[in-house]
This record gives C-alpha cells, sequence and structure tokens, in this order.
C-alpha cells in the first residue's frame, strides 16, 4: 500500500512535466502560433492543426487524477488534506472534459455553443484550483504556507490579466503577451502541485526520523540514569 501511494504522490510531478511538454510540443508543431501572445487552450480548438494531440491533455488529466488519489490516501486524519485532493480531483476531470468536448473558438471563426461554454468551464476549472491551493494553505503552517499564499496571489493577478484576453481571441484581435500571462498562471500551478508532491513524499521519512531521534533519546536518558544511580 505505501508503495502505491508513493508511486500516485509521483504522478503529481509527472503531470506537470507531462504538461508542460504538451505544451512545447504542440505549441512548436502549430505552424505561426506564438507562445508569448496566444493561450495554451487555442492549440485545442476545432480545426488546431495538433488537436491530434489531445491525447496527450487527457493523459495529463489521468496522470493527474491518480496524483489527487494520492493525496487522498496520504490525508491521514487530516480532513482539510483530503478536500484537498478532492478539489485536485475536479480539476483534472473538468480539465479533460472542457478540451474535448467544449474547446475554445477558433480565431476567425464564429463561435459554436461548445465554444462559448469553454469560458465558464474554464472558470469552473479556476475555482478547483484555488480551492486545492486555499484548502493546502489550511493544511500546512510551514513554509509551504506561505508559497502556497504566494501561489494564490500568482494566480489572482494573472487570471484577471488574462481574463480580459477572451472577447479579443473571440473578434480575432491580437492578444500581445496573453501567452505569456496564462503560462505563468498555469506553470505557478503546476509548480504548486510538483510542490506539493515533494512535501507529501517527504512526510514519512521526517515522520521516521523524527521517531527514531525519540527513540535515540529515551535510550541515552536510560543510559544517564543507570550512571547516576
Amino acid at each position: 500500500m505505501r508503495k502505491i501511494r508513493e508511486f500516485l504522490l509521483v504522478c503529481g510531478i509527472l503531470s506537470s512535466l507531462l504538461y508542460v511538454a504538451t505544451d512545447i510540443l504542440a505549441g512548436s508543431l502549430y505552424a505561426g502560433y506564438s507562445f508569448i501572445d496566444r493561450d495554451f487552450s487555442e492549440l485545442w480548438a476545432f480545426g488546431s492543426p495538433v488537436r491530434w494531440l489531445l491525447p496527450l491533455v487527457i493523459m495529463y488529466g489521468v496522470v493527474l487524477l491518480a496524483f489527487a488519489l494520492g493525496v487522498w490516501l496520504s490525508a491521514g486524519r487530516s480532513r482539510i488534506l483530503r478536500v484537498t485532493g478532492l478539489m485536485l480531483g475536479g480539476d483534472a476531470i473538468v480539465g479533460m472534459i472542457t478540451p474535448v468536448f467544449f474547446p475554445a473558438p477558433m480565431r476567425g471563426v464564429q463561435p459554436t455553443f461548445a465554444n462559448t461554454m469553454h469560458f465558464p468551464l474554464t472558470g469552473v476549472n479556476v475555482l478547483f484550483i484555488l480551492l486545492s491551493i486555499g484548502f493546502g494553505v489550511a493544511a500546512y503552517r510551514n513554509w509551504f504556507r506561505l508559497y502556497s499564499i504566494g501561489t494564490i496571489l500568482i494566480l489572482l493577478a494573472f487570471g484577471v490579466i488574462g481574463g480580459t484576453a477572451a472577447p479579443a481571441i473571440t473578434a480575432n484581435l491580437p492578444t500581445p503577451w496573453a501567452g505569456l500571462e496564462e503560462r505563468i498562471l498555469i506553470y505557478a500551478y503546476l509548480l504548486w502541485v510538483a510542490g506539493l508532491a515533494i512535501v507529501l513524499l517527504r512526510a514519512p521519512n521526517v515522520s521516521a526520523k523524527r521517531a527514531q531521534l525519540e527513540v535515540t533519546y529515551l535510550r541515552q536518558s536510560q543510559i544517564r540514569q543507570g550512571e547516576s544511580v
């Protein structure tokens, strides 16, 4: 059971690496695509020349869902950490459904109902992400809490900035820096997920070291008491 849990936690790191690799691969194969000026979601629009790479996005969601299960199994008595796992799972599920059935509109093409639904579903996805990190803040009181708070501030700041690009994409207008702004937001979250995975993977080792130190301290105390007698 321990090995399974550790594997599921490693999936948190793997999911972030897979997302970055997918972004780089799809953007590189899309002729004329700009990582700086165009959103990640535009890669998966109906009619996109790299939409055939969509299984990689689904694979990312599956791996993230596995990590969410790992967080749940690592929660122990912590209800807050269990909720964190649930929020991560919600993010994974919505993140798989949206690009497949409700992708972003292709520039210069009249948006369909599916395209219109992309934006509110993205909002739901962002909500799951913010709640995941928010409950992570409540679950920890060490450096990871401060790191989580900093991540939330980055997401809120760049989320507001990036949200202004949606009308321009629909109207087929230029969106300078929109891709960079969105990627700062996304990659900040990916780093947080990898960070949470590392924290949870280290937790048993830290507990074991503490227990070993306590045993050593007790033995030394017993030896000192014996010598004093």
